[in-house]
């Protein structure tokens, strides 16, 4: 009991609640940097910039984005790459962000660093996407494209027809619509994604 009020008057001298109120001070103020740092690594490391920083993507990856409808459309409504490879939700997020150290290996190893090797490992990293949009109901497609405010009646005819054919079989996004955004891998045929899709 001696200790706890020795304690007690030791923390309570008028140099010990400066130091106790500059320590206080300074861990809010150092949280507040933190988060604020955290969230602006956050949004730059999910930009076009970022990501196309890398020549693999940007002579790849970017140059196949110019021209889609993702990239440029009569609504004006441009996708980032991170709109659609990085989950919004924090957990995901954050899952994600761990992911990408794999390709900071692949990065530094050389594993796509000429079109060639890139053409090789595309069905790869293809099939990889797809797996991870599966398994989550392209939950990315769904933050710009939300089912709940479709009109099909203004869809073109095939569109109507395809979506409520996929809708009725619990289909989801990505089971159609490859090769949006990229190059499809070989042996994908081109004529079994759908078309003429409205943005």
């Amino acid at each position: 009991m001696s200790f706890v009020r020795s304690w007690v008057q030791r923390i309570t001298t008028p140099s010990s609640r400066h130091a106790l109120g500059t320590l206080v001070f300074a861990g809010i103020l150092l949280g507040a940097v933190g988060v604020v740092g955290f969230g602006v690594s956050m949004k730059a490391t999910n930009s076009n910039d970022f990501c196309l920083s890398c020549h693999e993507l940007a002579d790849n990856a970017g140059k196949e984005f110019e021209g889609t409808p993702h990239h440029s459309n009569a609504s004006g409504k441009q996708a980032t790459c991170g709109d659609c490879h990085v989950p919004r939700e924090f957990g995901p997020k954050m899952w994600r962000k761990i992911r990408a150290v794999g390709e900071i290996y692949h990065h530094l190893k050389g594993t796509i660093d000429t079109p060639e090797k890139f053409d090789e490992q595309r069905m790869w990293m293809a099939s990889k996407t797809w797996a991870f949009m599966n398994a989550n109901d392209s939950r990315e497609c769904r933050h710009c494209h939300s089912e709940g405010a479709w009109k099909l009646e203004l869809q073109s005819e095939k569109a109507q027809e395809y979506h409520s054919g996929a809708l009725a079989k619990g289909k989801t996004c990505i089971d159609c619509h490859k090769g949006l955004a990229h190059k499809l891998p070989p042996g994908i045929r081109e004529d079994a994604q759908i078309e003429g899709i409205d943005f």
